[in-house]
Parts: C-alpha cells; structure tokens; sequence
C-alpha cells in the first residue's frame, strides 16, 4: 500500500523546504507540492510538524558479554526503544572477546539479531587480536557486508590489541577499503592506574574517571591517527570525551589523515559529578571513557556544530542497578555503560537546536546523514530523495514531557536523565514506508529490521607504508 505524508516541513542536512512525500513500496517514489494521494492509500497529515530523514544509531551495543554480565537489552526491546526514540538504523559493536573466535562470534551476533530487530541494523566487526586466522576471517567478513571494523585501545587482555595487532588489522582495512572505528584511550597506562588506586583503597565509583585521564584519551586518539597515517586506513574515533582528545584528532584532520570522530548523547550533557555520588547512584554513571568535568562541554558542542565532530551516537549498552553492583568493592568491575538509543534524538534536537547551540541541518547531518556516509549506507539511508528507503520521522516540535524510566522501552531499571524536560519528540515514525511507532509507542511489525550489507569501496586506498 501507498503511504503519502502532506504538508510537513522537510528538513534535510542540505535545507528546509515544505512538500510531500510520497511512498510506493518501500521507496520515497515523489516529492512536491500538492501530491494526490493514490487510491487506497494510507494518508498521514504532517502539517506544522518537521520531517527528518530516519535518524542513524552508529554506535550501540545490544548483545555484549562484559565484566562477567551480558548488557540488558535484546534485539526486540532496544529496536522498539529505538524506534519511538526516532532511530530507524543502528549499527551494532560485535564483540568476541580476545579469548574467542571472530568468525564464530561474528555469526553468533548476527544470530542474536536475525528476525527479531524492528528496525534496520548493521555491523562494526571487532578485531580483538590477530593471529594466524584473523586475516581470512575478516576478509570473509567484509564479503559478508560488514564493511567496517572496530578496536580497542584500552580493556587490556580482554578486547584490547597490541600495537603490532592495531598496525595489521589497519593495514588489511586500507586494502580492502573499509573504516576503521576506535576506542582510544591507552590500556597498559589505565592498568597501572587502576592498579594504584584500588592498592590506596580507592574503591569507589569516583575513582574510575581519575583512572582514565583525559591525558589517556588524548594520547590514545593521537596514537590511532599516527597508525592510520602510517598505513593510510581511514579511521573513526568513537565517543570522544574531552578537549585534549579533540585536539589530537583536529590536528591530525588537519594534516591530512582520514580521520572521523564520534561523540556520544552522555559526553554532551552529562558529567563527572554524577559518577562521583556515593554507592549505586554513581555506578549508574559509569562508562569509558568516563564522563568529564563540565568544562569539556562547550568545546565539544562548537566541535559540532563545526563539523570538527562529525557524529552523534549513543554508545548505548544498558546494564541494570543490580548488575552494576559487580563492582560494589572495586570500581574497575563496574559494568560499562548507560542506555541511550531512546533519547538521543529528543535530548539533542532539545539541548542543541532549541539552544541554539547546533542548526537544524547539522543536526540532521550528524545523527543521519554524516552516519549513512561514512558506514556505507548513503543515499539509501539519511536521506529524502527519491529512490532512498522511506525510513521518515514525522517530528512533532510542540510536543512537551519528561524522560523517566517508567515510561521507557530501554530494558533498564533506571535512566541517566531521569526528570530531563524535552521539547519535541516524533510523532510517527517508518522503516521503509511502515509505519513502526506514533506518538510515543510501538505500534509496527517486530521483524521488520533487516541486516543492511554495505560496500567497502569508498575507504580503498593505495597507500603503502
């Protein structure tokens, strides 16, 4: 059946403009004025509302065995959370750790998610180690679809890679033509740390962000640029968190390196104080790198709204009250994370654009259409053009409430902005031309979401050395 969206306010990262939609199949098939609707088919009236491209998650984790404990969420509750969140793709961290097989892991995630995601999803593959098989497994890998790779420079001996393994796996990543995505921080540096800390009887939740510095971020971003200038790979800094960080990353754009950096929901509104509260309140805030001291905060919103950070994503990876007690004697067993796929869209376009801290077209640039680009997914997603999947988020800037817990479909028992005050929030939501969410709810097929393969070719380089 057709579906025809009249008389909203496109907004796009080119421009704003007042026209139809109109959706054949799974397409946007038209866009103009005073489109008639076809016979039978399904009419939704965007008058005084906005209409985004469906917004793109690039960072989230869904199935992640951590600090003995498995993340929350499932495909089916966070594809819902994201979907009423206005998130119609995500992209998912699959993490075997060091221990375990890339290929086997790498099927194992996408088991988890076959037939069960309401909204479109893909890959970022980790590279836990390299050895014998790492090469042939990756390369499979890509041929799969998964055109972008993930590494961790911290977590040592867990998902973490040396230096020798960091330089093969970009090497490979610059012949094959795909992106690399980075957790910098450095491992041994944040080991030792902990290892003082927790000796001096540091235990506590509020000594976990004195154990990764922002020195510690800055030296890993400016590591991974210098290795991805030396094998000429194209690379992705995930949740930067703090100005000596962007400084490192800025300084290699500037110098050529094919560098992209990522910040997160938390980083832009949340910080440091909350993680330093007593006992479980602050465990709730725990995640890597840490919350910043608030300072951090402007520059990273004139980074944004620059371009110097590229994206927005959430680093979503719910972990409940009772599991972030594993870490109740000693910080360094907090579990990781906070839930995010739900707000990001509502907290930014409330906290960026009704701030006047980001324009309506950078805001749809980074959280959509910057993400679509860079991870193989463009024009078919983050945009509104004819032929692109009708993935719409029909944005309803009147709307007024709070974020609470209560009411949300992140499986978690409690949220990170709690009481928040948001100004506008989606009132219907498509993945490819149907209708998954309306005012706040669910309402769609749960199997909806298909994997998405993506094509390595922009990233090909033929550097040497």
């Amino acid at each position: 059946m057709a579906l025809l969206i009249k008389g909203g306010e496109i907004v796009t990262a080119e421009g704003r403009s007042r026209a139809d939609i109109l959706v054949e199949g799974e397409k946007i098939a038209a866009i103009g004025a005073g489109i008639a609707a076809p016979v039978g088919a399904e009419v939704i009236d965007a008058s005084g509302k906005l209409v985004f491209p469906g917004f793109i998650d690039p960072h989230v984790h869904i199935h992640l065995p951590f600090m003995a404990t498995f993340a929350k969420d499932t495909h089916e509750t966070a594809s819902r959370a994201a979907l009423v969140g206005g998130t119609t793709t995500f992209i998912e961290m699959c993490c075997p750790s060091r221990s375990e097989d890339a290929l086997e892991g790498y099927e194992l995630w996408k088991q988890k998610a076959a037939g069960k995601s309401a909204c479109d999803y893909a890959f970022h593959m980790a590279v836990t180690r390299w050895d014998e098989k790492t090469e042939a497994q990756l390369r499979e890998i890509v041929r799969d679809g998964t055109a972008s790779f993930k590494i961790f420079l911290s977590y040592k001996n867990f998902f973490g890679v040396t230096d020798e393994e960091l330089f093969h796996t970009l090497q490979l990543a610059a012949e094959l033509g795909v992106i690399t995505t980075a957790h910098c921080e450095n491992a041994e540096l944040v080991s030792q740390l902990q290892q003082e800390l927790l000796a001096a009887g540091k235990i506590g939740p509020e000594w976990h962000e004195p154990s990764r510095p922002e020195i510690v971020e800055a030296e890993g971003t400016n590591r991974f640029a210098t290795f991805l200038e030396a094998t000429g790979a194209a690379g992705y800094v995930v949740h930067l968190s703090c100005t000596p960080a962007l400084a490192m990353a800025v300084a290699a754009k500037r110098r050529g390196v094919r560098l992209w950096v990522e910040s997160v929901l938390p980083h832009f509104l949340l910080d440091k104080s909350l993680a330093e509260q007593a006992g479980t309140e602050g465990m709730k805030y725990v995640m890597s790198p840490p919350l910043r001291d608030k300072k951090n905060q402007p520059a990273l919103w004139e980074a944004l709204a620059s371009g110097a950070i590229d994206t927005v994503g959430t680093d979503h990876c719910p972990f409940d009250v009772e599991q972030k007690l594993l870490g109740e004697k000693a910080f360094p067993q907090i579990p990781n994370g906070i839930p995010g796929i739900e707000d990001r869209v509502n907290l930014m376009w409330t906290y960026g654009v009704k701030r006047g801290q980001l324009s309506e077209q950078r805001f749809v640039d980074a959280l959509s259409t910057q993400p679509a680009k860079l991870f193989g997914l463009y024009p078919r997603k983050g945009a509104i053009q004819v032929g692109s999947d009708a993935d719409l988020v029909v944005y309803d800037t009147e709307y007024r409430g709070k974020i609470s817990a209560a009411l949300q479909l992140t499986n978690n028992d409690y949220n990170g902005f709690e009481g928040w005050e948001i100004q506008g929030r989606p009132a219907v939501v498509t993945v490819r031309g149907k209708v998954q969410a309306r005012d706040g709810k669910f309402i769609g097929e749960q199997a909806r979401g298909q994997l998405l393969r993506r094509e390595p070719q922009y990233f090909r380089s033929s550097h040497v050395g």
